[in-house]
């Protein structure tokens, strides 16, 4: 890590879900929470709770030097509305198989 950034994962104790456009996309009792110095707390959902059937991969990818390479996933109204690392760096390899959006809603 950089000096001053940090990254913190625990396990989430509350409830979330995901809903867009009246559709639910995701829900899970076990999120992880990712702290990220100067991020808005992030819940990772693990893939089983996810919708992927409503999902559709993406050509796009950007690099985090803290995380590793994202890759995402589009709604056919919302284009890389949710990203994942398939190959996390060792220091966050718990948010592997776990599937991230821009809008959740802690229950």
């Amino acid at each position: 890590m950089a000096e001053g950034h940090t990254i913190t994962i625990e396990q989430g104790t509350q409830r979330v879900r995901v809903v867009h456009d009246g559709r639910t996309l995701a829900e899970s009792d076990r999120p992880l929470l990712l702290r990220e110095t100067g991020c808005p707390v992030r819940y990772y959902i693990p893939a089983e709770d996810v919708r992927l059937d409503l999902l559709t991969s993406s050509d796009t990818h950007t690099y985090c030097p803290f995380k590793g390479t994202a890759s995402y996933w589009s709604l056919p109204d919302a284009a890389d509305a949710v990203w994942f690392y398939p190959d996390p760096k060792p220091d966050v390899a718990e948010i592997k198989d776990h599937l991230c959006f821009y809008e959740v809603e802690v229950l």
